[in-house]
């Protein structure tokens, strides 16, 4: 009996993962371990590997699905082994429309690039699928007249999309005068982009006696919101939708630091110490400080509000997928040295996308370092539900006066949002002068 390959549960979190690519065909060789697919949560990108040895004989969906975990999405056994029993729908789920009949010899053709997009299919098609649909709204392309590419006829989204690559773009109105009347469609328009509007439909075909400039061409690269973007995206609108945010604004003299930090690279490697950066620097001082800040290390949930006895620290990092918060929890049981190890791993994993979910949740605050791009102060955003988040700045040169006289010294800006519906600026404040005078006395504050 043909054995299933499953959609893992990557997370307790993880509810369903986005097939990304099929990395093995139908009919191809494997083996016990062996990449069959690569599959992204919403964190990160990940490949699932097949149970048995053999030969993959049924595929039940295609890259772009979004599946439930634990759901069958593939098969290995013998050629031309019989599969139905394993399809998701035998067993109580569903096949996204989208998904072929998996096949074990021969697969539906693709549109071949030669197939005129305005061609009407000979007989009706057997339906629309949702994503085609939509895709076809969006494109401005009347999908009730392409000929279909899936199953039975059906259309689906790769048809939509080969008639969108070849023919005109046109507005809504348009495309409506056009379905109906059948007038002819220029293949530019006088709209932005050179997009077709209906007073341009039917439109003489002669050359105008005035020359025109011709409107610029090309269409926009379109990158759907999905995976961590789409999470990102939602996250932030829940952020800024449900809190009152404020933030408060101050530097601190970073001549002790950036000399401790001098130190450390000079004589740190023969005493063993790990590559100590500036922002494990300020990482650390600030978990000294939520120590004894109950107000700031926090998380409200709507009616109250948590105070941690214990601080998870979160550290925002960019990767090419985009913004991560990976989590150093127990960050308070830490050494400075030891909180450097923890941190380095968990943000190397953040940018090969290999960081497990369960490490991108359970922060209790969170910092994000804009300095080493240059930025001297921004405003960040909360990373909800918790009630605080520390914005780490670049080196500035700023005059301070000094026993009488105005000095210039090497400065870091920390910018603190708060979320005033829990945590007022007084308390706020008293956090950030704390935190600076912890930096500004950091030999100190390691003696503590």
């Amino acid at each position: 009996m043909a054995t299933p390959i499953i959609m893992p549960r990557q997370g307790q979190s993880v509810e369903s993962c986005i097939l990304v690519e099929w990395l093995v065909d139908v009919g191809g060789a494997v083996d016990v371990g062996t990449a069959v697919a690569s599959i992204e949560t919403d964190k990160a990108v990940f490949e699932v590997e097949s149970p048995a040895s053999g030969t993959l004989v049924a595929r039940f969906f295609e890259a772009g699905d979004d599946i439930p975990v634990l759901m069958n999405i593939a098969a290995v056994g013998a050629p031309g082994e019989d599969t139905s029993a394993l399809k998701p729908d035998a067993a109580g789920g569903t096949v996204p429309a989208e998904a072929a009949a998996p096949v074990a010899i021969e697969a539906v053709a693709p549109v071949a690039a030669t197939t005129s997009p305005a061609a009407v299919a000979s007989e009706k098609p057997i339906g629309i699928s949702p994503r085609a649909r939509k895709a076809a709204a969006a494109r401005g392309v009347n999908a009730e007249i392409l000929a279909g590419s899936g199953p039975g006829g059906r259309v689906i989204e790769r048809d939509v999309q080969a008639a969108a690559a070849g023919q005109p773009r046109l507005s809504a109105a348009a495309r409506d005068v056009a379905t109906a009347s059948g007038l002819t469609v220029p293949s530019q328009g006088s709209g932005l982009g050179g997009m077709v509007l209906a007073a341009d439909l039917g439109r003489a075909a002669a050359a105008p006696t005035t020359a025109v400039p011709a409107a610029p061409s090309g269409e926009p690269t379109v990158v759907p919101l999905a995976g961590i973007r789409k999470l990102i995206a939602s996250k932030m609108r829940a952020s800024l939708a449900t809190t009152a945010q404020l933030t408060l604004n101050m530097s601190f003299d970073a001549t002790v630091i950036l000399a401790y930090r001098a130190k450390i690279k000079e004589q740190g490697e023969s005493m063993g110490l790990p590559n100590i950066t500036i922002n494990d620097i300020v990482a650390y001082a600030t978990v000294q400080v939520l120590r004894v800040s109950p107000q700031i290390n926090a998380c409200f949930h709507g009616d109250k509000t948590l105070q941690y006895p214990y601080v998870n620290l979160g550290i925002a990092t960019d990767t090419p997928r985009g913004l991560m918060v990976p989590v150093i929890h127990g960050a308070d049981q830490l050494s400075l040295s030891e909180l450097s190890e923890v941190a380095k791993p968990l943000l190397k994993n953040c940018q090969t996308g290999n960081i497990m979910p369960d490490f991108l949740k359970g922060g209790t605050f969170t910092i994000t370092n804009m300095g080493m791009l240059g930025v001297e102060s921004f405003t960040p955003v909360l990373n909800v539900p918790e009630v605080a988040i520390l914005g780490v700045g670049g080196l500035l040169l700023k005059p301070v006066m000094k026993n009488g006289e105005v000095k210039h010294v090497q400065s870091i800006n920390l910018s603190l949002t708060i979320d005033h519906q829990v945590v007022d600026g007084a308390p706020g404040a008293r956090f950030l002068k704390m935190l600076c005078t912890s930096l500004e006395n950091f030999e100190l504050t390691l003696a503590q």
